[in-house]
């Protein structure tokens, strides 16, 4: 029988008390929580864990390196050991272990695996075996490997064995230094982490883990570690010194200090500062570091005696009623306690399971901790997930209720209890677990301890790599060690890649080897015949074969063969890559085009081997937050009792203005001098209305000098009075945090759980309107100079079911107001039924624009309470908090009871400011043909508002939504949830008329055209759960590719690879990922290249990337520029190298014919080693280096020209078999062609040799051939400039240089003054003039033919800059660099310009624009017949703002009605004229709510609840742009 969870009684208690609703922002299902939890993917950790044991608790369910990816296979994954075959684990306190839990000798059975972590490759013990492993992969390393074994044995003809094995050695070894300066970095994280500090309990009995579990292999592994990092040191102190070398030992051996001591401690490792720590010594919460004191004797903990002892409850002293009255307590009182337990300063790789460890403010977390006490008496605590997925805003995790009185080192030796968690599964936003406890009844000590259990949920779990914010200090369990964290589970493994080139390349190779083994065959064949005929001159004049036999003969001239031949298949070829690549990779860092100054960041090739990949990509998967975001939210316009207030022009505004055909760069310059003289004037209204000290210009957002006057009554009372108790209701309504910088002036930053809410209290501030902090429940707040104290009673926090928060504040005058923003459909759903209704619809309509500039809106509403009401709320709000079962249910339940008949005071707006650029980066890709699909963890109207902000959606798309709901009861089958995904998917292919067959997915694969921009798919992670089942996953596949955009929200980390897995494998096509985070390693690793966003804040994403940039915008030169450059280069260079070595070896084969296949060399051995190392290899690795078809800003002018990237045409197998023939047709004439010109030179050669003697015929013929070849290689080359004029020149002459030098001297041998001879013969210069124009005749016509009749797009482009149409291009501009800067024109100007009068023309708004319905008293009725008051401001007859508390107002008047304010608003204009245009297309879209439909809603909330109809779900709808509702969802 599980117990019951008790709770602490809050009671209702003093009103002024603070009350804080907290729920889990998504609520776990029953079917869920029952069950564990589903591992994500179905692919297993292939990790050889060497680091650890083979735990009996297993391991993890993670990403592996498998070609299929399934978020959920059809075995059922639901059940427990299918998380990646791990069992729950039970983590035991201060009790020992149950017996099944014990080995054979009374050991833990269970090995849990160790905290230390490697995310690097390799280590010094395994670098060596590894490396090669992995080279040798590379077929074409075996045969030469082979050839090396070959060339030992005499026999063969090999000359020297020694020589012939340097270039494999070469290659081997500077591929291995490669890969170990890649790693390098990756080893240094490393060791960084896993010795950074952390406050560990030492000095007590973890009886989870064994203490000298250190296995012999592990010995092993560390003895080796120590002796390459001493020989390191060793090295490095030759020229390095150590400043300060700190004693041995004296890193985690001295526990900190005690707080009494108010002895300064310092963060060890940690060299960014130090920091002392003054308590009061009669704080109630303290956590001594010291030996805590035993209890004296006396102590109120011992048992009472007999006669003191307290008397039973009378009545309910055993039932659940009385136990659910009694506050949770793990402390065991009469636990004898050791007084050695304290808390040391440890490694985070010592940490082990069971641990208690204590986390001070801003310290980083080093496991999966579970929280059981804080310094904050809510239990609460702030975490910041930067780290994790970018994002900087605080999260609040709270302590279990069961441990708060945990405080000392003392108390966690006394806690006596036991922890049953789920396996480690790598889910982010989810984890169940329970703690298990006995206690007895308070007083009553002879009644038998009942066992008690409280879930533990995902609010009360620290996940490693998140930073503790605004919080003294945690104190927690290890629950996850190492590779068992979430983080390293999403992680994944360190894949080694290969470029898709570089795989492909081995077909060709097999290829060529095969030619090979024909081309021996042949001269085997052909020796052992010749070798066999008896009347031939052969057998007369030579002394026997070196077999003896022909048949023998004839294998070995085989194995001769091979030799001789080798250079079918060139390791020259593989020694130029790694060269071309590394120089691309130095250009690529050097690249001053993608530096980004702010953090001194260039663009940093983490794997320099995949250059070439990054040319063919087609499918781009980025992060939302940190990545097209810069996670900075800035307010910039409102509407205050219908009247629209703020300036700004955003990107979403300037990309409708695109949409439309106008020019949005035309009036630019024009909006910006706007927009800094109105940030000049409000500025100035500002601080005449109130010299507000907090107030700095940089932070100013909200530019709004009409607002400013209004604030100062300039237009009426009526509206200074709505500004004003606007503004004091953002000061009221969040939960943020304050930060004061002291200086002059002092300056007041915000940490807040959600960004959106600190910029909206940031206004407030900004406005005059400051919050001080909070203190026992109180808000402080300084409103224009003066200092006021509201007490909060309640707070009902946002989640993302509710789409809404609320505080209850009570006023200085003593009414109870309660302040609510939320979503506006949500806040319109429960506005006060039938008032306001032209207040409705004028909000309605400001919202909308907001909405189409891209920002992102919420609604501002208040509900006076009656004291009786809300003491009447208070206490079931209090029993809820305190239900045993379904609390979260019940406690939305009850705030949303209380969050009805509002009073709508207006609306806001606010910019997710993106990075610059952002929208022209995606535009251009776009242009390029390459698909962008955002996969992020946000909800999805965030992300919606993000995909119209940045162009990725349009008003003119179809938004499909494919959405599952989740059933929270949990009685819904996986079958049922398949059929329903599946329902979603046929309907949405059937808008392309499609069913998702196998013949659509197989002509899918060969079609590389964007799809066309009429639809666009968002999904959520549940729903994405199900259709990665591998029956749906086709479908979702086929569906996904005739999106225009694809939208994934709410997604996991694994989730993300999989979805990358999918496109990857299932289309056959390139990816890329990007990201900032940790959560985004996952799909980083598992993409084709991957990007990482080296931010301001966590690097994870940078360490696993392939590329490392500053900002999301140096993409498109990164793609468009140099991954375009590299593929076309690479491509070429490669044909280009089989060609030359083509041409080379079949002039050998050729010889044959002439000498009995003896395997005799027509040149001489120098030429052969000069071939590829002189001759021949620098035209063509400056071919791979520098050649350009266009130049980098034609390339980003022209992004059409990366079309032939994605559709793989630079390197093809008709390409490379096109260059093969060409070189056998060139061998044919390079050897022919000489050879009759030799035949028809008659004169002897001095020294008796007739010019046909072997090497000098090879003179005759190699000459004219490295002529061709290089001429070759030019003609293949774009850019003709000089540098590779001179090259080529010089690769020519250099035969001629080598040959006169080197035969002019008797080591020569043979060779000997071939120089003069053959230099002498005009045959020889006619040879030199006829073979290469024969050789190059073919390629000459088909090179005009083609480029005259069957053009390239870059052929066209070529011929359009060689007339001038692209001169005006700035060399290394990028068109993000004249766009838009982030959205937010003019805003971090400095205000230096003066302003423009009240009334002055603004120059940018036409006449016929401005204003296009300014409010008038005669568009408003005076009072309806149903009891509206029309669009009065709502709290004119009540006085809520304390500054005129003493003033009191008659009733109001009947004709009382909102001023008409007549002037110019040029944003408000601007986007009003752009929206009459697409207004069309907005009435017509059912994604996109209009200010019509916003309008009509009636309390649909209240109304429906009080029909006795279903609660209005919010997850159906439909949203888009503006966070309102469908009609099409109102009707489901």
């Amino acid at each position: 029988m599980v117990p019951k969870i008790p709770e602490e009684s809050d009671g209702p208690g003093p009103e002024l008390t603070m009350q804080r609703s907290r729920w889990a922002t998504r609520k776990l299902t029953v079917k869920s929580s029952g069950l564990k939890r589903i591992a994500l993917v179905a692919r297993k950790h292939n990790r050889t864990a060497s680091n650890e044991k083979k735990r009996a608790s297993g391991g993890t369910a993670s990403l592996g390196q498998g070609d299929g990816v399934d978020a959920d296979d059809n075995d059922n994954q639901s059940d427990v050991a299918d998380a990646g075959g791990a069992a729950p684990r039970s983590i035991y306190f201060n009790s020992p272990l149950p017996k099944e839990l014990l080995d054979d000798e009374g050991r833990p059975a269970r090995h849990y695996t160790r905290n230390k972590i490697r995310t690097a490759k390799y280590t010094p013990l395994s670098f060596v075996p590894k490396n090669l492993w992995f080279q040798f992969h590379n077929i074409a390393n075996i045969f030469f490997l082979f050839l090396v074994i070959l060339n030992i044995f005499p026999i063969f003809g090999g000359v020297n064995p020694g020589l012939n094995a340097v270039p494999l050695i070469f290659i081997i070894f500077v591929t291995a230094v490669k890969d170990a300066i890649e790693d390098s970095r990756r080893t240094m994280l490393d060791t960084v982490l896993n010795n950074a500090p952390v406050h560990r309990l030492l000095g007590w009995n973890n009886v989870n883990v064994e203490d000298d579990d250190v296995s012999l292999w592990r010995k092993f592994k560390k003895a080796n570690s120590r002796f390459f990092d001493g020989m390191w040191h060793s090295f490095t102190r030759l020229w390095k010194k150590e400043d300060n070398p700190s004693p041995k030992g004296s890193l985690y051996d001295n526990p900190r200090a005690s707080i009494e001591t108010s002895t300064p401690w310092e963060s060890v490792g940690s060299p960014r500062r130090s920091r002392q720590s003054y308590t009061s010594t009669r704080e109630a919460i303290q956590m001594t570091p010291v030996p805590s004191p035993l209890p004296r004797k006396s102590s109120q903990l011992e048992r009472p005696s007999q006669e003191d002892k307290l008397e039973p409850m009378p009545t309910l002293e055993s039932s659940d009623e009385a136990w659910r009255m009694v506050p949770g307590d793990l402390i065991n009182h009469n636990l004898p306690i050791s007084g050695n337990a304290r808390f040391h300063k440890d490694a985070w790789k010592n940490l082990v399971v069971g641990d208690f460890v204590r986390i001070y403010n801003d310290d980083e977390l080093p496991a999966d901790i579970i929280v059981l006490a804080t310094s904050d008496p809510d239990g609460s605590c702030y975490v910041e997930t930067k780290n994790l997925d970018g994002e900087t805003n605080l999260k609040v995790r709270s302590a279990l209720r069961c441990s708060r009185a945990l405080k000392h080192a003392r108390d966690c030796e006394r806690a006596q209890f036991v922890i049953e968690s789920e396996p480690p599964q790598p889910n982010l936003y989810k984890y169940n677990g329970a703690i298990k406890w006995n206690q007895a009844m308070p007083g009553d000590f002879d009644e038998p301890l009942k066992e008690l259990s409280e879930p533990i949920g995902i609010d009360n779990l620290l996940l490693r790599g998140c930073n503790l914010r605004n919080t003294e200090w945690a104190l927690g369990v290890v629950v996850f060690t190492g590779h068992d964290t979430k983080i390293m589970m999403n992680a994944g493994i360190t894949p080694s890649k290969r470029a898709r080139i570089a795989r492909e390349l081995n077909f060709n190779v097999i290829c060529n080897f095969g030619i090979l083994i024909i081309m021996c065959l042949i001269a085997a064949i052909a020796n052992g015949i010749a070798w066999g005929k008896s009347d031939a001159s052969l057998a007369w004049f030579e002394y026997g074969s070196t077999g003896g036999t022909p048949g023998l003969t004839g294998f070995i001239t085989y194995w001769a063969a091979i030799i001789n031949f080798q250079n079918l298949i060139p390791i020259s070829l593989y020694i130029s890559l790694e060269i071309v690549r590394t120089l691309q990779a130095y250009f690529i860092y050097s690249d001053l085009g993608m530096y980004y100054d702010k953090i001194d960041a260039p663009c940093v090739p983490k794997s320099w081997n995949i250059s070439d990949d990054v040319g063919q990509i087609e499918y781009i998967f980025s992060d939302k937050t940190g990545t097209l975001t810069q996670n900075v939210m800035e307010f910039k316009k409102a509407t205050i009792n219908g009247q629209p207030y703020g300036e700004a022009y955003t990107e979403a505004q300037a990309g409708l203005n695109k949409r439309m055909g106008l020019d949005a760069g035309q009036d630019t310059s024009k909006i910006q001098a706007e927009l800094a003289a109105a940030k000049v004037k409000a500025l100035e209204n500002l601080r005449e209305l109130h010299n507000n000290p907090y107030l700095h210009d940089e932070d100013l957002t909200f530019i709004a000098p009409d607002f400013v006057e209004d604030l100062a009554g300039k237009n009426g009372r009526e509206q200074q009075l709505a500004n004003e108790h606007f503004m004091l209701a953002l000061a009221l309504c969040h939960t943020v945090i304050t930060e004061k910088e002291p200086g002059d002036p002092p300056k007041i930053n915000f940490k807040a759980q959600s960004p959106d809410e600190a910029a909206l209290v940031a206004t407030a501030r900004d406005m005059g309107f400051t919050v001080l902090g909070s203190a026992n429940g109180t808000l402080e707040v300084n409103v224009m100079g003066e200092d006021r104290h509201y007490p909060v009673l309640n707070t009902i926090e946002f989640n993302s079911t509710r789409k809404r928060m609320s505080a209850i504040i009570r006023m200085p005058d003593g009414r109870i107001l309660l302040f609510c923003k939320g979503a506006d459909s949500v806040i319109y759903s429960r506005l006060k039924k039938g008032e306001q209704q032209e207040l409705r619809r004028e909000t309605a309509k400001h919202l909308e624009m907001f909405a189409v500039e891209g920002l992102r809106t919420l609604c501002i509403a208040q509900r006076e309470l009656t004291e009786k009401e809300y003491k009447e709320w208070r206490k079931e709000h209090d029993l809820a908090a305190t239900a045993l079962e379904n609390r979260e249910e019940k406690l939305e339940e009850i705030a949303d009871k209380i969050e009805q008949d509002l009073t709508l005071l207006g609306g806001t707006a606010i910019e997710d400011r993106l990075q610059d650029g952002v929208p022209d980066t995606i535009a251009l890709l776009a242009d390029a043909g390459i698909k962008l699909w955002v996969l992020t963890g946000d909800k999805v109207e965030t992300a919606i508002n993000i995909g119209f902000s940045c162009n990725l959606l349009n008003n003119d798309m179809d938004l499909i939504r494919l959405q599952v709901e989740e059933d929270e009861s949990g009685q819904t089958s996986e079958d049922e949830y398949l059929r329903l995904a599946e329902e979603g998917l046929d309907k949405g292919l059937a808008k392309f008329g499609m069913t998702g067959s196998d013949e659509e997915l197989k002509k899918a694969r060969h079609d590389h055209e964007p799809p066309a921009a009429t639809h666009g798919l968002v999904i959520d992670g549940f729903t994405l759960r199900w259709v990665l089942n591998n029956s749906l996953k086709q479908k979702f596949l086929l569906l996904c590719k005739r999106c225009k955009s694809v939208l994934c929200c709410r997604v996991s980390p694994a989730q993300k690879a999989a979805v990358v897995s999918m496109v990857k494998v299932g289309l056959d096509v390139m990816t890329l990922s990007i990201g900032d985070g940790a959560n985004d390693v996952a799909m980083i690793q598992e993409a084709d290249v991957g990007v990482g966003i080296a931010g301001e804040e966590g690097r994870q994403a940078v360490m696993s990337s392939d590329y490392a940039i500053g900002q999301f915008r140096f993409l498109q030169r990164l793609v468009l520029v140099h991954g375009r450059w590299s593929y076309r280069r690479l491509a070429e260079t490669i044909s280009n190298f089989f060609y030359k070595n083509m041409v080379w070896t079949w002039a050998l084969f050729w010889y044959q014919a002439f000498c009995d296949f003896d395997i005799s060399y027509i040149f001489d051995y120098t030429y052969i080693l000069m071939f590829n190392l002189f001759f021949t290899s620098v035209p063509v690795i400056l071919m791979g280096v520098l050649d350009q078809d266009v130049s980098d800003t034609v390339s980003l002018a022209i992004p059409q020209l990366y079309r032939r990237g994605i559709e793989r045409l630079e390197w093809t197998q008709v390409k490379f078999w096109s260059y093969m023939v060409d070189g056998i047709y060139q061998s044919v004439i390079s050897f022919f062609i000489p050879f009759i010109f030799v035949t028809l030179t008659a004169s002897p050669a001095g020294n008796g040799l007739d010019l046909g003697e072997r090497n000098r015929l090879g003179a005759y013929i190699a000459h004219p051939a490295v002529l061709t070849i290089n001429l070759y290689i030019l003609i293949n080359t774009y850019r003709w400039d000089w540098v590779v004029v001179l090259v080529i020149v010089l690769s020519d002459l250099f035969i001629f240089f080598w040959t006169g030098v080197y035969t002019a001297t008797t080591y020569a041998g043979p060779f000997y003054r071939t120089a003069p001879e053959v230099y002498a013969q005009l045959t020889f210069w006619m040879c030199l003039i006829v073979t290469p124009c024969l050789c190059m005749l073919p390629r000459l016509v088909i090179k005009c033919i083609q480029k005259q009749r069957f053009p390239y797009d870059v052929d066209i482009i070529r011929e359009q800059i060689m007339l001038g149409k692209f001169s005006h291009e700035t060399p290394g501009a990028t068109p993000s660099e004249d766009g838009i800067e982030g959205g937010s024109m003019g805003s971090s100007e400095t205000s230096t310009r003066k302003g423009k009068g009240r009334h002055a023309h603004y120059a940018s708004v036409d006449e016929d624009r401005r204003p296009i319905y300014p409010p008038s008293v005669a568009t408003h009725n005076t009072r309806t017949q149903n009891g509206s008051d029309g669009t009065n401001y709502t709290n004119h007859n009540r006085n809520s703002l304390d500054r005129i508390t003493t003033q009191q107002e008659d009733e109001p008047t009947e004709m009382v009605v909102r001023p008409s304010i007549d002037r110019p608003r040029p944003s408000y204009d601007r986007i009003r004229a752009s929206l009459d245009r697409v207004r069309p297309s907005l009435e017509q879209s059912n994604d996109f709510t209009s200010a019509a439909r916003l309008s009509r809603i009636e309390s649909s909330h209240s109304a429906q609840n009080a029909a006795g109809g279903r609660r209005f779900n919010l997850n159906t709808v439909r949203k888009r742009g503006l966070s309102a509702f469908s009609k099409k969802s109102i009707d489901q």
